[in-house]
């Protein structure tokens, strides 16, 4: 009977070639991720152990802080570029070229902004300021990013993934060979830096060899304009986004010390590797949500929206429920006695997965329904709870207070914010049905 089922599904498959090249695509999303998460968990629990809690915390607090300011960078453009090209894929070189030059100017102005604001927060710490500056450049380079937006929406990740890992291997070996000379901390920020430059070149690669070329993208004024338009909600959108997954170690940093940021990412570390599953399954699935929404077919294009939530959320509570009871081991194993207290951090912080999943998941409604405003709203609300929560748990709970916080902050944003307004409340609805495991009622 079990073989009579697969074969069915296999034969299923072969007769849908958008299935078959949806699956392929998350494949390839996956298999570049799971290297990421082996080798790069494990060269990152390395320069932990290298470097120690405290200088391990200065150089996460320096990346949050990078990071706070980073979405501006994309102009929360790249979700709409590609539901731009799915509709639109004659004017690819009109829309990429559009794309690319306002995330350079994006990524230029994030950096100016993010080494100022250091610079005003911490004056006479001249180290936080060059790791910042270091890091903050990375967003002048994710503009070559615009090329995976293109490759996302052909759905051909394999050859974004075959660029970038070839880039992440190099740094990973570089990163390593640090260690082993004992390098000081800064090298650590000029390797990731590098990773985002070699990674630009190997996108430029795939996509001439490919047959298509650079020299053709173009800018448009009025394209530009109305990207901006919309994009505009998702631009604060993403800035609450970070705010309530980062401002957590930069709280910590603040109110108590970079020992407390090195623990607590050291578990978010764990926690956090895993969100690259929502967002592999999602980013193959989306242009077949934007398709079913184009041609009026509303009861498939709720049907795959509750699908990818149903499975999403059954993935993230197979991972939260296990590694609660797991934490304090594997901290033990992965990371030493040092690191002991980031135990009950990971038991906590491992449960906000299931919310960013089913955030993930439905963010794709938010961009065919035209409902982007709506999304910062949501955004905007998690990111409020998560700064007064700390406020109030950080100084009694330290690492767990920020973990608590940002649990509950992350239930909001991604799911019980669309239970407060007309609009949203159809997302509800489907959100409620996947987690209980039963057929929408919009379908």
């Amino acid at each position: 009977m079990t073989y009579k089922i697969i074969s069915r599904k296999l034969e299923h498959l072969k007769n849908s070639p958008e299935l078959l090249k949806i699956v392929k695509n998350t494949g390839w999303l996956f298999a570049d991720r799971i290297l990421r998460m082996g080798v790069g968990l494990f060269v990152m629990i390395w320069i932990a152990r290298y470097l120690g809690v405290e200088q391990y915390g200065t150089l996460n607090y320096a990346s949050a802080f990078v990071a706070l300011f980073g979405t501006i960078s994309t102009l929360g453009l790249p979700s709409l570029v590609i539901r731009t090209i799915t509709e639109f894929p004659e004017d690819r070189d009109k829309i990429l070229g559009t794309t690319f030059w306002l995330q350079l100017g994006g990524g230029i102005f994030s950096l100016i902004l993010t080494v100022l604001t250091i610079f005003l927060f911490k004056p006479d710490d001249y180290l936080m300021i060059s790791l910042v500056a270091i890091l903050g450049s990375m967003g002048i380079f994710k503009s070559f990013d615009t090329i995976d937006l293109w490759f996302q929406s052909q759905v051909q990740s394999k050859y974004t993934v075959l660029a970038k890992n070839t880039a992440f291997i190099i740094l990973a070996i570089v990163k390593v060979i640090l260690i082993n000379l004992k390098a000081p901390l800064i090298a650590f920020a000029w390797a990731t830096l590098a990773e985002f430059m070699v990674g630009a070149i190997g996108l430029v690669i795939s996509y001439q060899y490919q047959g298509y070329s650079l020299k053709l993208w173009r800018w448009s004024l009025s394209l530009a304009k109305k990207l901006l338009k919309e994009s505009s909600p998702l631009i604060l959108s993403g800035i609450t986004i970070v705010v309530y997954m980062k401002i957590d170690k930069i709280m910590l940093g603040s109110m108590i010390d970079t020992t407390a940021v090195g623990l607590y990412s050291s578990a978010t570390r764990i926690s956090e590797v895993w969100y690259f599953i929502p967002t592999a399954i999602a980013s193959s699935v989306a242009p077949s949500i934007y398709q079913a929404k184009k041609d009026g077919n509303e009861s498939l294009y709720y049907q795959r929206i509750f699908r990818l939530l149903r499975v999403l959320n059954l993935i993230a509570i197979s991972i939260a429920l296990p590694m609660t009871f797991l934490s304090k081991p594997l901290i033990l194993f992965l990371y030493g006695q040092e690191f002991m207290g980031a135990g009950i951090i990971l038991a906590i912080h491992i449960w906000a997965s299931l919310f960013v999943f089913m955030g993930v998941a439905s963010s794709s409604w938010f961009i065919a329904e035209g409902l982007t405003d709506l999304s910062f709203r949501r955004t905007f609300l998690g990111a409020v709870t998560n700064v007064v929560l700390n406020l109030i748990l950080i100084p009694k709970y330290a690492g767990g207070g920020a973990a608590i916080a940002t649990v509950i902050s992350q239930a909001i944003a991604s799911f019980f914010s669309n239970a407060s307004h007309v609009k949203t409340k159809k997302i509800f609805q489907v959100q409620v049905s996947s987690i209980f495991y039963r057929k929408s009622i919009l379908f």
